[in-house]
């Protein structure tokens, strides 16, 4: 296995032997059920499916898919990794944050958070225009186009609009420490998403 699906729970810091502080952002890091294993005869590629979580208003065939791992309900999160070789592993079998160790480097996926509309500035941190004499448009982001050549916008041009809300990967990011009595994980700096947001921990 490489990877574990997990929940952002916050940030801390954690004073280390030598007395410094590191910022840590704490991690709730499965147990993951094995629901399903994929195979190169069957399925075309080699693969192990993960739940995480248990959904509110889960849906029929959800339950029916999540009750051959022996899960009552249904999984939040379903979450496929390879399938590595020398893996011995079964449905219902759960994988808990014991497959990390303090040192090693992991790639972080998470949904960034959302935004809405936003302006130049704040979006891409423009400067603004002047904010004296009379100025009306201090936040504006200016000019935007060309003169008769070539009479248009062009494509990419930095304006306002949708911020935030998209699929971030931070890679090697240090375990500091893991937990297995609590079930969390430290991780050595921040990583992307609200707290309570989803993220996919997946070794480099």
């Amino acid at each position: 296995m490489k990877g574990l699906i997990g929940k952002k729970l916050g940030m801390t810091r954690l004073f280390l032997g030598d007395g410094s502080a590191v910022p840590v952002t704490v991690i709730l890091a499965g147990p993951n059920r094995v629901t399903q294993i994929k195979t190169l005869e069957k399925d075309g590629y080699a693969a192990i499916q993960v739940g995480f979580g248990a959904k509110k208003h889960p849906l029929r065939p959800e339950e029916g898919h999540a009750s051959k791992s022996g899960f009552k309900g249904a999984f939040k999160v379903l979450k496929e990794f390879p399938l590595e070789d020398g893996d011995s592993l079964s449905v219902g079998q759960d994988i808990d944050i014991t497959l990390f160790k303090p040192g090693e480097s992991l790639k972080v996926t998470g949904r960034s958070k959302g935004r809405g509309f936003a302006g130049v500035m704040k979006r891409h941190g423009f400067g603004g225009g002047r904010k004296t004499h009379g100025c009306l448009t201090p936040r504006s982001g200016g000019s935007i186009g060309s003169a008769a050549d070539p009479s248009r916008v062009l494509p990419g041009k930095k304006m306002a609009g949708h911020y935030g809300a998209a699929q971030v990967t931070v890679k090697n990011l240090k375990v500091v420490d893991v937990r297995p009595e609590y079930g969390v994980l430290l991780l050595k700096g921040p990583v992307p998403g609200p707290n309570g947001g989803i993220v996919i921990l997946q070794k480099n």
